[in-house]
């Protein structure tokens, strides 16, 4: 698959239809096949485009479901949560402006999810069954 984009946006791609299953970010650039994009395998069943967003990031996490409990607010990339938020769940967040991407793992490794802005009462609200969020960083286009 060669994926280019002119725009210099984002594209989300889904491994199953109706912006289900795994999720991957794509920035500009060339994808000679899945590996480059670090997939799990070279099924992609629907897809999104998103525009550049050149405007400010601020969300907030919580350590509960229906945004109770612990929490904190960022408007920058987190390579470590447990070092910055001293929690390893996030069940819940409020994404008050920007797109963010949240990784499974810390140093942003692991599956992808992409969230826009809302409220996420559940993890499961911006597509994971499991609430360990080892990093996060907001979707950025670089210029």
């Amino acid at each position: 698959m060669r994926f280019i984009d002119l725009y210099g946006g984002h594209c989300v791609l889904y491994e199953k239809p109706y912006y289900m299953g795994y999720q991957y970010i794509l920035g500009p650039g060339e994808y000679p096949d899945y590996h480059w994009w670090m997939g799990f395998n070279n099924c992609i069943r629907s897809c999104q485009m998103f525009p550049p967003y050149r405007g400010s990031y601020r969300m907030r996490i919580y350590n509960r479901p229906d945004m109770m409990g612990h929490s904190m607010e960022f408007m920058d990339d987190c390579p470590n949560v447990y070092e910055r938020f001293r929690y390893r769940d996030i069940f819940s967040c409020n994404i008050m402006e920007g797109y963010w991407i949240f990784y499974e793992h810390p140093n942003y490794r692991g599956r992808q999810y992409f969230l826009r802005p809302g409220e996420y009462k559940a993890c499961g609200d911006w597509g994971c069954h499991n609430p360990m969020v080892g990093s996060f960083r907001r979707m950025r286009t670089l210029m």
